[in-house]
């Protein structure tokens, strides 16, 4: 795997290359080193080996940290991070909450189980099968589907992505703005979850849980598109209905909608 940090546009692994944006290239932050080493670590233990390109001075960095740090201390992340300034609303990633994001259709056998699901297990596949399939457009490798991902509460990539696999496609501007159907979103307290026993930290992702999450354990709130209550609501078990709620999509776009559910789980 290779790790490039620079001034790219966000941070992503994409095809066997870590693309590591940088708050204020081409100053690295003990946050940002650390969530290298995590990646170095993740990919090391899965048994592939990372090389990375960057600046003299940003590579010295690294070494000294890594000669320095407690891996057994982790570094909490800031309130704010700014690799991607994307959302015109926050302009960088929230911290206090990660999320998943699932499809209705999908939604509901989350709740009928009460857990979320590994690919492998939610799919019954195997991540052999899973890893050739064409909707890996990222070419991740096999290991990558044994996890459930996050991302951070204020994220619009969930949604995007459930687009994308309800589309066939990547989504243009309209698909995302007057053609653009909310999926259900799981929100989980950031600082709860990391106590999770199967979380890893793998740098790219705030965190990734091995398995299965079960939601009366560690769910916050799940928010569901009011448009689908009817067709939602008698999936959810009793023991989660106080924390289910359905909010009306009257937003312009995806981004309006990330904004207006990540704030109405704030108020929570």
């Amino acid at each position: 795997m290779l790790i490039r940090i620079g001034a790219f546009d966000i941070t992503e692994c994409w095809d066997g290359v870590f693309y590591k944006k940088l708050s204020r290239y081409p100053d690295i932050t003990p946050w940002e080193m650390q969530t290298v080493l995590d990646f170095i670590r993740y990919e090391e233990a899965s048994g592939r080996c990372c090389e990375i390109e960057a600046e003299p001075g940003i590579l010295e960095a690294i070494r000294r940290f890594r000669k320095t740090c407690d891996p057994g201390v982790r570094i909490p992340p800031p309130a704010k991070i700014e690799e991607c300034t994307a959302c015109p609303g926050y302009r960088g990633c929230m911290t206090d909450y990660v999320c998943h994001t699932s499809s209705v259709e999908n939604a509901m056998k989350i709740f009928r189980c009460g857990r979320l699901l590994s690919p492998v297990l939610a799919r019954k596949k195997s991540a052999a099968e899973l890893q050739k399939e064409a909707r890996n457009a990222a070419n991740d490798p096999e290991d990558y589907f044994e996890y459930i991902m996050f991302a951070w509460g204020n994220c619009q990539a969930g949604d995007r992505l459930v687009m994308e696999r309800k589309l066939g496609r990547f989504p243009d501007e309209k698909d995302l703005s007057t053609g653009f159907t909310p999926g259900v979103r799981f929100f989980f307290r950031y600082d709860t979850l990391v106590h999770h026993p199967d979380a890893v930290f793998e740098g790219v992702l705030p965190l990734k849980v091995r398995n299965e999450v079960i939601l009366e354990d560690w769910l916050t709130a799940a928010i569901v598109p009011e448009s689908d209550r009817e067709t939602v609501a008698p999936f959810v078990p009793e023991g989660l209905k106080a924390s289910v709620h359905f909010l009306k999509n009257d937003s312009r776009d995806i981004w309006e909608w990330s904004e207006k559910v990540y704030e109405y789980v704030k108020r929570l």
